[in-house]
Formats: structure tokens, sequence, C-alpha cells
């Protein structure tokens, strides 16, 4: 059967009109139907490049259609930067929402509580490929104990150096962040016009490391009640830890300060600097720039030498609406979706990183270049608070601030990081 005339990309004009219209009355709750017939309805990301995407979904799509051959599935590619209004919408309005959707890890607390996302516990238990996914991707889709999706894919962070600077200037890749520190300002210090590391104030996920590294935890707690942990001594280390990159002697505050991640790989990338934290998913912005052919990866140290400092470890997930009126077949496609063979061609096609442990490992052994970011993984990574309150921590940009009033002199560590436990502490309260 012929996949492509089924796929709708979704145009800008549409998402403003479909979010304009959609009731503000929530309505999530269950339909209590389960047909096993009929058209299922699902929203997947849009990509830069989305061709190679749709030809694995439309595989795993045609496997799905020639098990249930009552059932079509229609399929829709959304833009990320305006999924929570449209998902949300999807929410409120179970008519025209989706049956399954893909989104992004740190949203699934927040979905959870408004009551769209279907609890899938049981069925992700009896999966047998679900015994395959690692530790952090299952986190990913848990909240309270329950699960509330399958992982889809999973992005992790490592340290990109020159390798041709740093064989001029006989150095080692470092092998702890103190080595980190003074290699960056070595090559600085010989090389005026590069940064030694491109670091930005604005880049929380590549700060992160830093604060787990030194031993302290973003928050404490569990079960939906959650306390910042950012003022903890350890907290406190990793802040200064990551704030010393900033200087004149390294990233001067005034072009630093205000830097996000893309801006950071983009500085690498165009060979403005000798070191980046960059993602798997940066390779090919790495790869389009004059840094191409004269650069490695290695896992970011930790703090003894030769650790690995932990990782935020981002990704997509594949979720079931509690809304579906075909709730054994949305499960069996999220399944397909998300299966082990759907991530292996996810990988050759897009690079995405698998989130079962075994076919990571698979696609290491083919592609030498993702063995630095699987080694990362493998060594441990991090995930922010499973609380609906995150997302207003991230999007009021507390953590930035917290960097940015250090780099710039405005607050000493200690009064910043205790501001910034505060509006934690207050989003958490007001996350129930």
């Amino acid at each position: 059967m012929k996949l492509a005339p089924r796929l709708a990309v979704l145009l800008a004009a549409a998402v403003v009109a479909a979010t304009a219209c959609a009731p503000q009355t929530s309505d999530n709750s269950s339909s209590g139907k389960d047909e096993k017939s009929g058209t299922l309805r699902v929203w997947l990301f849009q990509e830069v490049n989305n061709k190679p995407k749709e030809k694995v979904v439309e595989a795993a799509l045609a496997g799905f259609e020639k098990a249930h051959e009552d059932t079509k599935v229609t399929v829709e590619y959304i833009p990320v930067e305006t999924r929570a209004q449209r998902i949300k919408a999807a929410f409120n309005d179970p008519k025209s929402a989706p049956d399954v959707i893909e989104f992004g890890n740190t949203d699934t607390a927040g979905y959870v509580k408004d009551g769209g996302l279907a609890d899938v516990t049981e069925e992700f238990a009896a999966w047998d490929e679900a015994k395959d996914a690692d530790p952090t991707a299952r986190q990913s889709v848990t909240v309270d104990g329950k699960v509330y999706g399958a992982p889809y894919f999973v992005g992790v962070r490592a340290l990109y150096y020159r390798t041709d600077v740093f064989d001029e200037l006989g150095l080692e890749p470092p092998k702890s962040l103190a080595e980190l520190a003074s290699t960056a300002k070595k090559v600085h210090a010989e090389k005026p016009g590069l940064y030694g590391i491109a670091v930005g104030g604005a880049y929380t996920y590549g700060a992160m490391p830093f604060i787990w590294a030194n031993g302290g935890e973003l928050a404490t707690g569990k079960g939906g009640s959650y306390a910042s942990a950012l003022d903890s001594a350890a907290g406190r280390k990793g802040v200064k830890a990551y704030t010393s990159l900033f200087g004149d002697d390294n990233c001067p505050a005034a072009k630093c300060a205000g830097m996000g991640g893309n801006d950071t790989v983009t500085a690498f990338a165009s060979g403005k600097a000798a070191m980046a934290i960059g993602g798997d998913f940066s390779h090919q912005a790495v790869e389009a720039g004059t840094a191409k052919g004269k650069y490695a990866v290695v896992p970011l140290p930790g703090v003894e030498s030769g650790s690995i400092a932990p990782a935020f470890a981002g990704g997509n997930n594949i979720g079931v609406l509690k809304s579906t009126s075909h709730r054994t077949l949305a499960v069996d496609l999220m399944k397909r979706l998300a299966s082990k063979k759907a991530q292996g061609e996810l990988f050759d096609a897009m690079g995405f990183l698998p989130t079962f442990t075994d076919v990571r490992q698979q696609v290491a052994a083919k592609e030498p270049f993702v063995k630095p970011f699987v080694d990362t993984l493998a060594a441990g990574t991090k995930f922010v608070p499973a609380s609906p309150a995150w997302a207003t921590i991230d999007s009021s940009q507390v953590l930035p601030t917290m960097f940015q009033e250090v780099i710039s002199g405005k607050k000493d560590v200690d009064a910043a990081a205790g501001d910034a436990a505060r509006k934690m502490d207050e989003a958490f309260g007001s996350a129930g």
C-alpha cells in the first residue's frame, strides 16, 4: 500500500488557526471506547530534513496496516516550536485530537498533569523489547511510578575539540574538569583569537553536567514533591566550576554570557573555538563548518581524572492520548513506531541515537563517531525533575539568569544560587 499520500505536513497557518480555535475548557477524559478498526491519527515532529524520517515512519505504518487490515493511519508532521499550543489544544478537544503523538521527554510530566496522556504501564511492562530500554529513557516516560509512553530516541552531549589546534600546541584531550579549564586557558593564551572552550550563559543543558559532576542535583524529591538543590554546597561548587570558564582568559563575559547551546556549537564549527560541548545531534552542523576534518569528540570529563561527567539525556517519546477511541490499536502503533527496528532505521536516516542499549551498541559499531556519546550514556546520565514545574523553570530562564548574574559580577555564587533555588521552589509549589 502506498503511504505517502496520507502524510500531511502541517502548514504554519493551520497551526495558528487550530490553536486559536481550540476550546479552552478541558475535556481530556478517557473516551471509554476501544474500537478495533477505523482511522488512527498520528502527530510527529517536523524535522529540518523530514523525508528520511517519513520513510522510516512509512515502513512502520506498512507493518501496522498489514497486521490490522481494516485500519488506516494518517500522519501530520507538526512544528516543534508550536508543539505546546497544538498538543494542549488537542487535550482540550478530543474530537480533533490524534491517537498517538511524539513529544519531548521534558514535557512528559506537564502533559500527565494536563491529563492528556494514557497510562500504558501494563502494556509497556508486557512489551518484550522494553527490557532493553536504558534506565534514563525509561525514567523520561515515567511519572509517579506510572509509564506514559515509549522512548523514541535520546540525545546527549560530549566534548568536541580541534585536533589540529591540540596537536600544534602539544595538548591532550582533558581528562578532568580541572584539566578542561586549564587546557582552555592555555589555548586562549597561545591563540587569543580562539575561545579555549566556547561556553554560554544561556546554555542550560551544557552547564548541568558541571553541577552533577560535582555531586550536586537540580532538585531532590519524588512523587510530584520537589525542592531545589541548586544552593547546596555541591550545587554551588558546580555553578562555580561552570562560571569560572567565563572571562578574558577563555570566553569573555561580554561575548559569551548571552550565548546559548547553538551559539557555542556555531562558534566551534566556524573555527572560533578549540572546544565546545555539543550533542550527537550537532554533528551535521560541525561537518558543515570550517572545523570539518579537524576535530574529534570525547566524553566530557568529570571531577576525577578519567571519569565521565553525567550528561543530560534529552530526546523524544511516543505516547497515546487518553482520549483515543482506539486504545489497543494506538498502543500497538506506539510500540511499532518506537520499536528496535524503527529506532535502528531512524538512526540510519537521521542520526538519532536509539534508546535501547543493545541497538545503540550496534549503531556504535558501524558508526565510530557515536562512540563517545554511547560511552557517555553508558557511564550514567541524568534527567530533569519529573514535575510539570520544569517547563516553567526552563522557559523562565531560571538557570541562565543565575549563571549570568555570576558571570557579570552582579551576584556571587551563593546569592545567585539561593535566588534561583527560591524561584524553583516557587514553581514546584505552584505546580502542586
